[in-house]
């Protein structure tokens, strides 16, 4: 069955590998159907992998092998809510560890280019909470870190 909308995200010919990384990485994802080109085109020949069927914590996505032309960007990214520092420290080595590079305030990018949040629920109970001083101490507590630090949150929070 073909979803209505499915996410699809360029690479430059390593779309099953990076959909391999994140079934093995991430919950509820997996690797579907590899669809080879039926001709050759500007960026693989006849035969090589054109797109791959996937699913990032449930979410569809299709992995593109465009070739290099075209650069992922912050404007698109997962963002992934994570229960405890332990979950936290997992995705975030995960992503950083295998080629990947850390930013600012949770975010951090794979070796592919794609951007990742990796965001403690506690972080976002502080930012929409009714407490908006406390919500302001955890903003600021979160805006000095890359990857989140839940118990500095909660500290903050705390006050």
């Amino acid at each position: 069955m073909i979803n209505k909308n499915t996410i699809c995200l360029w690479y430059d010919n390593d779309a099953l590998d990076a959909a391999t990384f994140y079934a093995q990485t991430f919950p509820d994802s997996s690797v579907g159907a590899v669809h080879r080109a039926p001709g050759d085109y500007p960026a693989g020949q006849e035969g090589s992998v054109l797109t791959v069927e996937f699913t990032v914590m449930g979410i569809p996505c299709l992995g593109l092998n465009g070739g290099p032309g075209v650069q992922h960007t912050d404007a698109f990214s997962f963002q992934v809510s994570t229960e405890d520092q332990e979950e936290t420290d997992r995705l975030w080595n995960a992503i950083v560890g295998n080629g990947g590079q850390e930013n600012a305030c949770g975010w951090c990018r794979d070796r592919w280019g794609v951007s990742w949040q990796i965001t403690p629920r506690v972080l976002m109970e502080a930012f929409t909470g009714t407490d908006r001083a406390a919500a302001k101490r955890a903003f600021n507590a979160m805006m000095e870190m890359k990857k989140i630090d839940v118990a500095a949150i909660e500290a903050a929070r705390r006050g």
